[in-house]
This record gives structure tokens, C-alpha cells and sequence, in this order.
């Protein structure tokens, strides 16, 4: 024991003149590193599959990792191309050597956290000595990691010490939060973006019933979540969600694909990795789910590893987002020239090594060192696709420019305390940190990259479609580009270019869980159903809609129909009586015969007035009522055409008056015939009484009690023309309105009031002993004139449109027509036809009479 204790103070005192440097907690040593003046950190997932070995109740046990994966080591050899162009070239840190620590997490939240403390470890001084260790005590910025949950543990972890991280592959939206994680940053666009995108492009091709399925963690939930969302601005439907992940049973899987296999929906929205999807398309490859239209995510739509033959028949003609492709000049030679090494920390490519060309590097079956990468066909050697590797190059560039500024910093002009740079010598992380924020460069091919206010970059994804090529394999063929700055929706720019569907079809398939309804009909929501599932219940009359899936029908304007199909509106057919129909000039030819008669006949009876037929009758009366019915036969023509404000007044007024100036002269010729018969008795002098000039004031008394009343008619509330909206809904009828009610049948009323009166003096006088009794007469011509009107009454009701008008018309000429007939046809007769009967003599005579 004594002799033990010798030899540990010989070795403590033999090493206590240099420090010896230690790191806090357990030594892990990076899969690839090499020191330099300023060190940058990546933790990437260069195996898949973690292990657990010896594993108690007390201790969880050791985790390692086995299956390389050749997509993290070509990440891994990325950066270590970005950090050795930069030490290379004079316009970047000139004076500077960048130096890199990459470690593996092997896809586990636990390594990756570990991985960033170790990358953040500080030394401890040597603890036999008061110096300091020379080196700095951590690396200043850490890439990674390649998936979202562990990123999200790795930038919780080392945010509150100011340390940036920037990713190349975490794409969840909840990193953009800047309360949580303030020092993390990606060169890939947040599934914000993404989720919306996908959105956009559901639509685009007009999907709006689909399935979802996303992986069961950050990455998958948060930007499910977030399409979602979109869809449902979008007016897309979501007709299931479920989560798949790695370590679920397979009874799970199983359950997912009997929901796909009995769903309607076409199209399904795959938000997942790779890793997850390929377990649940090879349950659907042992049930037979093929022809659906597959739409994915970046983190698979170009997996090459899930891209395989016997997937292509689940997956063919998938559709998804990916990161656009960009050839980085001199990648591919570096990642083919790379060589493993026996140096510790960089032994990250030995495994790889071994299995690709079957040997050992240290037991039996050695390496022969000849073995060349160039020739071999693996996912390694193939970099067809940079999209993510440029992601890689554009972090290291990041950090690189950042340092670049920090170091260039003048002290007068720098950002910190009293406008003070960063001391170079010992330069700290959170400066890092503040120029990183500031971040903008040009690449070599002419991008501009930096960060917005939430640590991410401009959101551009290129649009692959899944097709086989001439050789059968998988082909990721781009048809078109999606770019968040572009200022009109949907963003996206299509190529000219065929793509292939779901089954290898040409045509772009449905999926709607209801036919869109066509214009003429409106969106009718089944209740219990999302909105997607609808009925089309066509447009009632008077109702349209012009648009395709429209959630009303519209009412027409008042002067426009819906036409059959309920697209559109179109203008009613207006209707009036007009000239121009037949029914018109049938109306005009009568009323203008009727006028035309009734001047023959005032001619004649003007040719023969010195006869005693119409001497004996009034002739001044016989006149006046000759022309009073030529005004009537006249008037109806105002009836006839389109209503207008004067014409509405016009009409009726003049309806109105004619026909009281022709009733007054019948009144007054049947006076006449009752008072030349009184005044015939002895001591009867009554005919001095109601001479002419009292048959002309009486005239003229009744016909300006009716002017009068038309006066005050057309003062208080006039006719005026009228849209009838109401009787027919495909047509307009133009009619006057009577104004006020009251007018009207007030002046009706007094036609009618007259009208009886002259009826029943004209029968009281039509017993009186004459060979020409004009009371009999007129009292005929009376009784034709009420008939008329009182069966014009409930025909004027009845009618309608235009038939009203010509209902009223024709009231006017068979009431016309009445009086002209009886009255003076008789006389014509005489006067044409029996001269001999024409004489004082004859019209004296003694007749028997004869009752009517």
C-alpha cells in the first residue's frame, strides 16, 4: 500500500509542471474531428439503429448503435468539404482555421442530448497546476440534428447557454418559437411553410377529400397539425388521421391499413419519415391497397431506400415536396476519395468500410488499402440529389460568415457594450450567436440565403412525382416549383412536363367526397357529415348562381328572371299591348273604323239636315254627341302602346270626360223627347224651360263636373305607369296604376250614375206616341251600354296582362259602338234607304204602340 501511494505522488509530481486538461462527466470521442482555431460541432445520425446492452432494474444500461446509415456519413463528409473549402480560401477567414467535432446520435433523443453536452464540456483546469489549458474551452455553433424531436432536445439543451445550433433537417414549426429555443436556426424552411404548401397543392389538383397519415412525433404532429388547419382554409376534408411509428406493434400498422383500404377517400398525405412509412406500405403490399394517390412530405418523397420496385406499386405516381436540387462543385470527388482512418475520433467511416467491401480493418480478412469507392452503386456513392447535403454546405457557410464578420469587427463599430468587438482571442459562443442573426450571403450559384426573425430561411420546395424511367427504377422527376415569395396564390410554377398519377394513369384522379355542384345550384351541408359532404339542391325560381360549389343561390334584380338551367339572370319579357301585335291593329283598326263611321255619319246627317228626321231630333245635340263618340272611338287608341306618365293620365281622363259628354248629350236628347211630349198637353209650357241654351249649359254642367273631378284626381294622386312584377314571374307587365282609388271610381261612378239616369228616362219616354220615338232608341243603346260595362267589371278582374287593357278597349268601342248604332243607324237607314218616310207628315202619324 505504501509502495502504491509512492508511485501515484511520482506521477502526480512528474506531470505538475504541465496542466492536465479533463472534461466535466464521461469522454466521448466524435466519429470524425480534427482541431482548429475556431471548432464548429455537428451531432448527425450516422447509424439507425440504437441497442441497449445490459440493461438492470438499477442501471438503464449502455446504448450503441449498429447499421450505418450512408445519408448521415454523406452528411458528415459535407461539412467536413464546407470546413476544408473555407480554410482554403483567402476570401473568407483568411487567418483563420476551422476545426469540427461530428458525433453520432444513432437517431435517439438521449445520444443527442448527451452528443451536445459533450460538444459544450468545458475543460477543467489541471488540478496540480494554477494555469489554465491553452485550447478553448467549446466548440462555438453545433449542425444538427437530422430529424425534429432530437433537435428539439439538443436546442433546449444548449439555448439557455447561448450556444447556436443549426439544423439541415428539423423541420418542425415549433422550433420557430424564439421563447424556447432562441439560439436555434435551420437552412431548411420550417414545416409552417411546408404544411401550408401541401395544402396549396391538395387543392391545386383539386383534392378535397383525403386521408392522413403522419409519424407519432414532433416532426409528424406539429406539421399535421399544421396542414390541418390549412386544409380546412383551403375547404379541404380530412376523412381520418392516424400516427405510425417505428416501434409500434404491427397490430397497429395492420389497423391503419384496414382504415385506408375501406376509406373513399383517393388521396392520402403521408407526414412521415421514411423509416415509418416503409412499415405500413408493406402491410399494404401483403393486402393489395394499391391506386391511391399518395402525397408527401420532404422527409420521404426522395428516400431512395423507401423508393424501391415492390413500393413503387403502393407508392407509384406519389406527389410531394422536396428540397430542390443543387450540384455542389467538387462534392462528389471529395465524398468518393473518402478513406478510413485508425486515428481516434475519426474512425466514423471504418464500419462503413468494412461492410461495403467485406473485409476487417483490424482482425483476419484485412483491408488490402486498393479498395476504391469510385465504380460502386450504393446510397453513399449516389449524390444525384444535394438538396439535403446543400442544406449542410449553407449551415457551414453560415457559421463560417458569422466568424467571418466577428472577426473583421472594428472596435468603435462593433455590436456589444460601448460599440466593442469580440475579443479574438477567446472568442464565446453568444457573439457568435448575434452575428449569426445578421446572416447574409450569396452562394456560388447566385442564391441568397439568411435568416428571418425566427431563425429561418425563405421557404422554396421543388414538386416531385414518383415515375419509372427506361430501366424500371424509381425516378424523381420534378414537375414544377413552389416558392413562398411569390406574390400570387397558390405559388406554384409548373413545368412542361407529363406526370404520372396514382395506378400510372395520365390523368389527374379525384378525390371529393361530393360531386362539386354545378352553377344553377347551391351547396347543401348533410348534417352529421364534414362540409366536403354536401348536397346540390338546385337554385329556386327567381334564384341563381353563377359559380361552381356556390353556398347560395342569389335573387334576380325585379326586372330579371332565372333562366332554366339557374345559372344566370336573364331580362324579363316585358309585356304591354302595343302596336305592333296583331291584337293591337286589330284594336287600332276598329277604334279608327268606328271614328271613321261615326264622320259618315255626322256628313250625312249634315248633308240632310233640313229633313225632318233629323231636324226633329236635336240636330245641335245629335252633333255634339257625334262628336263626343268620335272622341271615344278616338280615346282607346291611348290604351295602346308602352305606358308612360302622360299617357296613364291621359287615358283614363280622357276616357272619363268623352264618355260623360257623350252620356250628357243622350241625357239631354231624352229630356228633350220627355219635355217636347209634356209640353204638347194643354196649359203645359215647360219647354221654355230646357231650350237650347239650357241643353247646352246642362251639357256643359255635366260634363265639368266630371273635368272637375278628373282635375282633382290629377292633383292628389295621378295614374302613373306600373312594372306588375307580381302576376307572372318570368315577365314584366307595363300597366297603369290608377293612382288613387278613390278617383277612379269616382269618375266610373259618375259615367255609371249618368248612364242610369238617361236608362231610365229613356224607358220612362219610350211609350210615347211617335213613328220615330228616339227615347226607344237611346233606351236600346242604354241597355247595350250597361251590359257592357257590367260584364266589363269581372272580365277586367280576370284578365290578365295585356288582355286587361285590351278588355277595357274593347268595352270602350262595344259601348261606342251601342249608342252609335242605335241612335243614328235608324236615321241612316231612313235618310239612305226609305226617303219616303223621311217627311213631317209621316213622322206625325199615329202608330199603335208597342212595348218594348
Amino acid at each position: 500500500m505504501l509502495l502504491l501511494s509512492k508511485v501515484i505522488l511520482i506521477v502526480l509530481f512528474t506531470r505538475a509542471e504541465k496542466p492536465i486538461c479533463q472534461p466535466y462527466g464521461e469522454k466521448e470521442l466524435p466519429q470524425f474531428s480534427k482541431e482548429g482555431d475556431i471548432n464548429i460541432g455537428a451531432i448527425f445520425s450516422i447509424h439507425r439503429n440504437p441497442v441497449v446492452l445490459n440493461t438492470t432494474y438499477v442501471s438503464p444500461g449502455q446504448t450503441t448503435c449498429e447499421s450505418v446509415d450512408p445519408k448521415e456519413l454523406q452528411s458528415s463528409q459535407t461539412m467536413i468539404f464546407a470546413i476544408e473549402e473555407i480554410n482554403n480560401s483567402s476570401d473568407i477567414l483568411p487567418d483563420v482555421t476551422l476545426g469540427y467535432k461530428i458525433y453520432d446520435s444513432c437517431r435517439t433523443i438521449s445520444l443527442s442530448i448527451k452528443a451536445s453536452l459533450v460538444l459544450m464540456n468545458g475543460q477543467e483546469q489541471g488540478f496540480l497546476s494554477d494555469q489554465s489549458c491553452i485550447q478553448p474551452s467549446t466548440v462555438h455553433a453545433i449542425i444538427g440534428q437530422s430529424s425534429s424531436t432530437p433537435t428539439i432536445g439538443i436546442a433546449a439543451t444548449v439555448g439557455p447557454f447561448g450556444m447556436p445550433v443549426i439544423s439541415h433537417f428539423a423541420t418542425c414549426a415549433c422550433l420557430s418559437n424564439r421563447k424556447e429555443f432562441p439560439t436555434f436556426f435551420r437552412t431548411i424552411p420550417s414545416d409552417y411553410y411546408q404544411s401550408r404548401a401541401l395544402a396549396k397543392l391538395v387543392k391545386h389538383f383539386g383534392w378535397t377529400w383525403v386521408g392522413a397519415i403522419r409519424t407519432d412525433n414532433d416532426y409528424g404532429n406539429n406539421g399535421m397539425a399544421t396542414f390541418v388547419q390549412a386544409a380546412q382554409q383551403e375547404g379541404i376534408c380530412i376523412e381520418y388521421s392516424e400516427a405510425i411509428y417505428r416501434t409500434l406493434p404491427r397490430e397497429k400498422f395492420l389497423k391503419v391499413a384496414e382504415i385506408i383500404k375501406e376509406s373513399s377517400s383517393k388521396v392520402i398525405v403521408a407526414f412521415t419519415s421514411g423509416t415509418d412509412l416503409v412499415l405500413l406500405v408493406k402491410e399494404l403490399l401483403i393486402q393489395n391497397v394499391t391506386g391511391l394517390q399518395w402525397v408527401g412530405s420532404e422527409a420521404w418523397i426522395i428516400d431512395r431506400y423507401l423508393a424501391t420496385k415492390a413500393n413503387y406499386k403502393i407508392l407509384g405516381g406519389a406527389v410531394g415536396l422536396a428540397i430542390p436540387n443543387v450540384e455542389i462543385p467538387g462534392l462528389k470527388e471529395f465524398i468518393l476519395n473518402a478513406r478510413p482512418s485508425d486515428t481516434p475520433g475519426n474512425s466514423g467511416f471504418n464500419e462503413f468500410w468494412e461492410s461495403i467491401f467485406s473485409c476487417s480493418l483490424t482482425g483476419e480478412n484485412r483491408c488490402t488499402g486498393m479498395e476504391a469507392l469510385k465504380g460502386m452503386n450504393n446510397q453513399y456513392t449516389d449524390v444525384s440529389d444535394m438538396g439535403i447535403l446543400y442544406n449542410v454546405y449553407k449551415a457551414v457557410y453560415a457559421v463560417a460568415h458569422s466568424l467571418h464578420h466577428l472577426f473583421t469587427c472594428k472596435n468603435g463599430q462593433g455590436p456589444f457594450q460601448n460599440k466593442t468587438c469580440a475579443n479574438k482571442n477567446k472568442t464565446e459562443p453568444w457573439q457568435v450567436l448575434h452575428y449569426l442573426k445578421e446572416v447574409n450571403f450569396t452562394t456560388w450559384n447566385g442564391e441568397k440565403f439568411y435568416f428571418d426573425d425566427n431563425g429561418d430561411p425563405a421557404a422554396r420546395y421543388s414538386l416531385v412525382n414518383w415515375k419509372r424511367n427506361m430501366e424500371g427504377i424509381t425516378a424523381f422527376q420534378v414537375i414544377g416549383l413552389y416558392d413562398a415569395l411569390l406574390p400570387d396564390a397558390p405559388r406554384f410554377v409548373m413545368n412542361k412536363v407529363r406526370a404520372v398519377w396514382a395506378g400510372d394513369r395520365d390523368e389527374v384522379p379525384k378525390s371529393v367526397c361530393s360531386e362539386s355542384c354545378l352553377p344553377g345550384t347551391r351547396k347543401a351541408i348533410v348534417k352529421g357529415k364534414p362540409i366536403c359532404c354536401f348536397d346540390c339542391i338546385p337554385c329556386a325560381e327567381g334564384e341563381f348562381s353563377n359559380a361552381t360549389d356556390s353556398l347560395e343561390c342569389f335573387k334576380c334584380p325585379l326586372d330579371y328572371r332565372s333562366n332554366e338551367q339557374r345559372n344566370q339572370c336573364v331580362l324579363k319579357t316585358i309585356e304591354f299591348l302595343s302596336f305592333d301585335e296583331l291584337m293591337g291593329i286589330l284594336l287600332l283598326s276598329i277604334s279608327i273604323s268606328g271614328a271613321f263611321l261615326t264622320m259618315i255619319i255626322a256628313i250625312i246627317l249634315f248633308r240632310y239636315k233640313h229633313t225632318p228626321i233629323v231636324r226633329a231630333n236635336n240636330s245641335e245635340l245629335s252633333f255634339l254627341l257625334l262628336f263626343s263618340l268620335t272622341l271615344c272611338f278616338l280615346c282607346s287608341l291611348t290604351f295602346i302602346g308602352q305606358p308612360s306618365q302622360w299617357s296613364c293620365m291621359l287615358r283614363h281622363t280622357a276616357f272619363g270626360i268623352t264618355f260623360v259628354l257623350c252620356i250628357s248629350c243622350v241625357l239631354g236628347k231624352t229630356i228633350v223627347v220627355l219635355m217636347a211630349f209634356r209640353a204638347t198637353l194643354p196649359g203645359n209650357n215647360i219647354m221654355k224651360w230646357f231650350g237650347p241654351t239650357q241643353q247646352r249649359l246642362s251639357v256643359l254642367a255635366f260634363t265639368l263636373i266630371q273635368v272637375l273631378i278628373c282635375v282633382l284626381w290629377l292633383t292628389i294622386s295621378p295614374p302613373f305607369p306600373h312594372k306588375n312584377i307580381k302576376y307572372y314571374k318570368e315577365k314584366i307587365i307595363l300597366e297603369c296604376d290608377v293612382g288613387s282609388a278613390v278617383g277612379f271610381y269616382a269618375v266610373l261612378g259618375y259615367i255609371g250614375f249618368l248612364s242610369a239616369m238617361c236608362f231610365v228616362l229613356a224607358f220612362l219616354a219610350r211609350k210615347l206616341p211617335d213613328n220615330f220615338n228616339e227615347a226607344k232608341f237611346i233606351t236600346f243603346s242604354m241597355l247595350i251600354f250597361c251590359a257592357v260595362w257590367i260584364t266589363f267589371i269581372p272580365a277586367y278582374i280576370s284578365s290578365p296582362g295585356k288582355f286587361t287593357v285590351a278588355v277595357e278597349i274593347f268595352a270602350i268601342l262595344a259601348s261606342s259602338f251601342g249608342l252609335l248604332f242605335c241612335i243614328f243607324m235608324p236615321k241612316c237607314y231612313i235618310i239612305l234607304l226609305k226617303p219616303q218616310k223621311n217627311t213631317k207628315k209621316h213622322l206625325m202619324g199615329k202608330v199603335p204602340s208597342k212595348s218594348l
